[in-house]
């Protein structure tokens, strides 16, 4: 397990390092992502210690709700005075995360998975 978290905070690490030095507007953690994703890739599978890692990290995922629980109550009023400019943005965002999931899935897709789906 310590072998499978190590793995994980290096992707981090390396991520920040390229952030700070080669491309400073993209975050570290999202550039570490992106090093992990293609390395898995590369391989083909998930290492055993990096899948229970990621499993135990899983199953408390829901902890990280608390913090931005508290962000909302804590700006409340914030919120409350900006609620149509949030709600744009909210609405935005969540239409273009669709509009991009859709196209990088159909352009990942296999030729017939795309078939079978068509009317």
């Amino acid at each position: 397990m310590i072998h499978g978290l190590l793995q994980l905070l290096l992707f981090q690490a390396l991520g920040e390092v390229i952030s700070a030095f080669v491309i400073p507007f993209i975050p570290g953690p999202v550039v570490g992502l992106v090093l992990l994703l293609a390395f898995l890739g590369w391989r083909g599978r998930v290492p055993p210690s990096m899948e229970l890692v990621g499993g135990g990290i899983l199953q408390h995922l829901g902890l990280l709700f608390v913090p931005a629980s508290v962000g909302v109550v804590m700006f409340w009023p914030l919120l409350k005075e900006n609620a149509l400019a949030v709600s744009a943005a909210l609405l935005l965002s969540v239409v273009a995360t669709i509009f991009v999931t859709a196209l990088v899935l159909k352009r990942l897709a296999p030729p017939a998975a795309q078939d079978e789906h068509a009317p």
